[in-house]
């Protein structure tokens, strides 16, 4: 297997991985809410996407009132 003949530099190695960095993700807003959201995908606030509901966003308290319900049916 073939060795390199000498060592690289430090400049020429990082010349090299400075194309390793992250990406900022495109965010829209949504129609409904008008907070900002990853584009494409529903809202997580509000459940709407293209001006239709898609899933229903509940609260903490509507959450905690159908956990309960779960645990006092079985």
């Amino acid at each position: 297997m073939p060795n390199p003949k000498r060592r690289h530099s430090k400049q020429r190695g990082r010349l090299r991985r400075t194309h390793y960095k992250l990406k900022t993700k495109s965010l829209s807003k949504c129609s409904q809410c008008g907070k900002s959201r990853l584009s494409h995908r529903i809202c997580p606030f509000c459940g709407y996407y293209k001006g239709k509901a898609q899933v229903i966003i509940l609260g903490k308290e509507e959450k905690k009132k159908q956990r309960e319900k779960k645990r006092t049916s079985k």
